[in-house]
This record gives structure tokens, sequence and C-alpha cells, in this order.
């Protein structure tokens, strides 16, 4: 009961990631379904709908809630710590392979340069897990 709001903020997350990034880009990018990164953080949805449905299922005064709300800290600064900081250095290196391959017949692999999330993205996150977790409360009982 607990992991369908989870799961449900996770999914809403992923999916409402494409048509935002078609407004801002104005191009379609079905990869965004699969992949981390991006507006907004479907960590931060799941991790917060998870956290919040245990509260509300077990009560906020909880130990298992409490396990469930540092585990959602922990998620959450490494989307937008941790993850977000080896974007930049993954941005940093990309430059400098194409800098060598301009000269050089270097071929090299892009890395992928949107692993963490700001924390806008984040914030936005926590916000639809917490409000899909609340819904779906609302609807079971």
């Amino acid at each position: 009961l607990i992991l369908i709001p989870a799961f449900t903020g996770w999914a809403i997350a992923q999916i409402v990631k494409v048509p935002l990034e078609y407004l801002h880009k104005r191009k379609w990018n079905w990869a965004l379904l699969l992949r981390t990164g991006g507006m907004p953080s479907s960590h931060s949805a799941l991790v917060a709908g998870l956290a919040h449905g245990v509260g509300l299922y077990a009560g906020f005064n909880s130990a298992v809630f409490a396990i469930a709300f540092v585990l959602a800290v922990i998620v959450i600064y490494d989307a937008t710590g941790i993850r977000r900081q080896a974007g930049m250095h993954a941005a940093v290196i990309n430059t400098m392979i194409e800098e060598l391959a301009s000269g050089h017949p270097l071929k090299g692999e892009q890395l992928r340069e949107v692993l963490g999330h700001t924390p806008l993205e984040s914030i936005a996150g926590v916000l639809l897990g917490l409000l899909v977790a609340q819904i779906m409360w609302w609807v079971v009982l």
C-alpha cells in the first residue's frame, strides 16, 4: 500500500519530464523517460512519497517513518549534491575532449552531463511525491 504512492510519484515525475523538456527546448526527447536528471526529480518524488506514505500509514512519530525520512534526506542530498557535481565534471571533460578533437583525430565518447538535479528540481520532486502520497491516502481511506 505504501509503495503505490511512492512509485506513482516517481512515474509521474518521469513522464512529466518529456513535455517540460519539449516546452523548454522545442524538441521531443523520449529518452528522458528512462534517464536520471531533469525536472522534476523522480528520485525526490519517490522517496518523499515513500516517507510521507509511511508517515500517514504508520504515524509520523514511528521509528519506520524516521528511517524513511532519513533515507529520503540522503537520496535528495545525493541527487542535488554529489550527482550534480559529477555532471559538472562530465561537462568539463566533454569540453576538453571537444577541444582536443578539434586539433587531433581524437575520438572520445561524450559523458552524460545531466546526472543530478538542481535544488529547484529536487524541491519539485519532493512536492510531487508529497502530493501524490496525500491524494492517494485520501482516496484509499
